[in-house]
């Protein structure tokens, strides 16, 4: 008989987070051992319950998981992640998997593709769908470095870190008293230094790397 995997999930909803329960324990390979809903709660649970398996969802009030997703990871080192999305986002993938996650999910997946992906996991495998394949997707090492990160100033650092954070474009152009106008030109500048083209990467390659370092402003 296989061992009963234990899971924590992290999400806003819980009611949600019950129907989850429900599907995954209906097998009895695994056991939720807690349902948590904010980020402080999945950092603390994750860490005392040290579980095998976590599902969060990417969005939560408090921001993206790209925020917490390394710190998660460090204080539970053998717990796979599989992180839940709104929609099948492809440009989510890599990043997420580079910051520690085994998967990544569309929330409308049916329950037995959840299930699916996580009898992968048990067996070692790490899966994504086949219609991305079809798509063009493919998976990359990452090889970028920090010359990019290093050329942001201090403005486009903050800005940058509260995108992340999953802050407003208008909330952000607020707190440093700017115009919303404004915000879109130091975007277009943060997008050249760091060599992207899309939001998701400029995300991607300022999550990965920046939390690589004690800290990169004041």
């Amino acid at each position: 008989m296989r061992k009963v995997w234990r899971v924590v999930i992290v999400g806003c909803y819980p009611t949600s987070m019950l129907g989850t329960k429900l599907i995954l324990e209906e097998g009895g390979e695994l056991e939720v051992v807690g349902m948590l809903s904010t980020w402080n709660e999945g950092v603390g649970g994750i860490r005392e319950t040290q579980p095998d398996l976590v599902l969060t969802d990417y969005q939560m009030p408090e921001g993206n998981v790209e925020s917490v997703l390394q710190e998660m990871k460090k204080s539970s080192q053998g717990s796979h992640f599989i992180v839940m999305t709104e929609e099948e986002d492809r440009d989510l993938f890599q990043p997420l998997i580079e910051l520690g996650a085994s998967g990544v999910l569309s929330k409308g997946a049916s329950s037995d593709q959840l299930l699916q992906m996580i009898n992968g996991l048990r067996q070692g495998f790490l899966s994504i769908p086949l219609d991305w394949i079809e798509k063009g997707f493919r998976p990359i090492a990452s090889s970028r470095g920090m010359d990019g990160l290093l050329q942001l100033t201090q403005t486009e650092m903050f800005i940058m870190e509260r995108i992340v954070q999953g802050i407003t474009y208008d909330k952000i152009a607020l707190e440093i008293e700017v115009s919303r106008r404004s915000i879109d030109n130091y975007l277009r500048k943060i997008y050249v230094k760091l060599e992207v083209s899309t939001r998701a990467q400029a995300i991607e390659k300022f999550a990965l790397f920046s939390r690589q370092n004690k800290q990169l402003y004041a």
